[in-house]
């Protein structure tokens, strides 16, 4: 088996010891290991002058497995290396309990021996493509977002207009912060905080979430996803931003903004007794625990 390992050191201590341990079990596993080579620069040198450790700056179809190291905005980071391969990913959790990276630090040895057994299932996961008129360099390679896409206000406390139309006909023009469209996957992350509604990962929905929109009759929508949706954006500044995911590029207002469903989907890899409405339970009562 040859498996990929990505992470970021965003909490060193908890992410160190969980690659500890993940490296420990695919050693002893004798799995074929290659770690991300900038992850692994930033590892005790333990780590780095093993001679059973391999390095990868990209990713090709000979992998059979992709574990990613950190939380949720992790694996959003990781899917830039998987892309359309079809890589399965597998997310260790090293902080708050996330909807993608459900298997924590203590679990990782029982976890690995159910999966190289075989004993999981794969949840495939929608993504949004986006298109921009006239193009832009900075999104031509990776114009893919797993949990969303959105455009908000830049450089003002004035907000922008969104002028939407679905499969070329004219819905609304949004007078808010900005505008989301979420996948099933990105319903839990910003389209929530945003006052928008959960979505199962196996629905064939999408979500269009404003961000502080000025009217109040202003509401989230759904929309199935062979939806096309056409995007025009007017302020009193001369630009917008526009991320995907976590990664944010500056558009010009001329810029009109294409998204639809993607053609390729993420697998991630769930143990056998997971489940997403398990997860939601257990991030929903973690919230109330946080309020008390």
């Amino acid at each position: 088996m040859k498996v990929a390992v990505y992470g970021q050191n965003y909490t060193k201590e908890a992410t160190q010891k969980a690659f500890e341990i993940l490296l420990e079990v695919l050693l002893v596993s004798k799995v074929d290991t290659y770690i991300e080579a900038s992850f692994l620069s930033q590892q005790n040198n333990k780590a780095k002058n093993s001679t059973l450790v391999k390095t990868f700056n990209s990713l090709d179809t000979s992998y059979d497995l992709l574990i990613s190291i950190g939380g949720d905005g992790t694996i959003l980071r990781a899917i830039t290396y998987v892309r359309d391969l079809g890589i399965p990913i597998v997310g260790i959790n090293t902080g708050r309990l996330g909807f993608l990276a459900t298997i924590q630090t203590d679990e990782i040895a029982k976890a690995l021996a159910q999966i190289f057994k075989g004993n999981y299932k794969i949840s495939e996961r929608s993504l949004l493509s986006v298109q921009t008129s006239p193009e832009h360099s900075d999104i031509l390679d990776t114009n893919f977002a797993l949990n969303e896409i959105a455009i908000s206000r830049k450089n003002t406390t004035s907000m922008i207009t969104v002028e939407t139309h679905l499969n070329d006909e004219y819905l609304t023009s949004y007078w808010a912060d900005g505008l989301i469209l979420s996948t099933p996957t990105g319903s839990t992350g910003y389209s929530l905080s945003c006052g928008g509604p959960v979505i199962t990962p196996d629905a064939n929905n999408f979500a269009l979430t404003p961000i502080a929109p000025h009217n109040l009759s202003a509401r989230p929508l759904i929309i199935p996803d062979n939806t096309s949706v056409k995007l025009k954006i007017t302020g009193r500044e001369d630009q917008f931003l526009m991320s995907l995911d976590s990664r944010i590029v500056t558009l010009s207002n001329t810029t009109t903004v294409t998204v639809k469903k993607a053609d390729f989907v993420i697998k991630m890899v769930e143990l056998l007794d997971e489940t997403f409405l398990d997860t939601l339970r257990k991030k929903l009562l973690w919230g109330e625990d946080r309020r008390n």
